[in-house]
């Protein structure tokens, strides 16, 4: 694959940033969310994850990559740099050649999902390999989108962007008060269904669309606020002894039902 990755022009405050030997530590400063916010960058590491985001609509305002790697994947405009470079560059244990810097997507808005739309709402994820794999799953099970509490694991953290395998540059996610996003989707006629334990067994339910999919964390559930907010209570039967499951597979098996009920 090739394909040619043009800086930003007439925007030096984010070139500089990204390119020369003191642009290397720049890049590296986001790994923390604080210099990502300011920067409205995000990277994205390793080969196949650069080429899912090459296919993308996503801007690479930037690509490092060692001499192999540009010359596999095409990449004729990359900064080029020595392996050993590039692993204090990214955040993976291994397999850092490459390395791009992407300007963030402007985040979706909590809109009302299309009549057979399924949307997934997280509520408190702090764990960005669970929110990364509930991208995977939306993406594998058609969702329209993702939503998150305020307050929640940063979508672009280096970690969920990983987890997601990809799935992050076709899922829209958005962040914002979920209580009252809720409330709003219940008025428009969206049936909301709340993952909970104590829930009433998912396969005794008709689920309707368009649906909202509610989910917490393992550890704490769902918010106080969202727990006696509008919707229906739901749980994953249990046959033999585990007490829970966390937050990725809850999804991964609500959303083969949701799916299977929609065929």
């Amino acid at each position: 694959m090739r394909r040619d990755v043009s800086i930003l022009r007439g925007c030096q405050d984010i070139l500089n940033t990204v390119s020369g030997s003191e642009g290397l530590k720049r890049v590296r400063s986001l790994h923390q969310k604080k210099y990502r916010d300011e920067a409205g960058l995000f990277l994205v590491q390793g080969r196949k994850l650069v080429q899912e985001l090459l296919r993308s609509p996503f801007e690479v305002v930037a690509l490092h990559a060692t001499a192999e790697a540009a010359r596999d994947l095409g990449l004729r405009d990359a900064s080029i740099h020595p392996g050993h470079q590039l692993e204090k560059l990214g955040t993976l244990e291994s397999g850092n050649e490459v390395v791009a810097v992407v300007r963030k997507p402007k985040l979706s808005f909590m809109e009302v999902p299309g009549p057979h739309g399924l949307v997934l709402a997280l509520d408190g994820i702090n764990d960005p390999g669970n929110l990364g794999t509930v991208l995977r799953i939306a993406d594998r099970f058609g969702a329209d989108a993702v939503w998150c509490a305020e307050g929640s694991v940063d979508v672009f953290n280096p970690k969920c962007v990983g987890a997601s395998m990809g799935s992050i540059f076709r899922i829209p996610v958005t962040y914002g008060p979920l209580p009252a996003a809720l409330a709003r989707m219940q008025a428009a006629g969206v049936h909301i269904y709340k993952a909970e334990g104590t829930g009433k067994d998912v396969f005794d339910v008709a689920l309707k669309r368009p649906s909202i999919l509610v989910l917490g964390s393992e550890s704490h559930g769902l918010s106080e606020a969202v727990a006696a907010g509008p919707g229906l209570s739901i749980a994953i039967p249990n046959w033999g002894g585990a007490e829970s499951l966390n937050v990725a597979m809850a999804a991964a098996a609500l959303c083969m039902e949701f799916a299977r009920r929609n065929r």
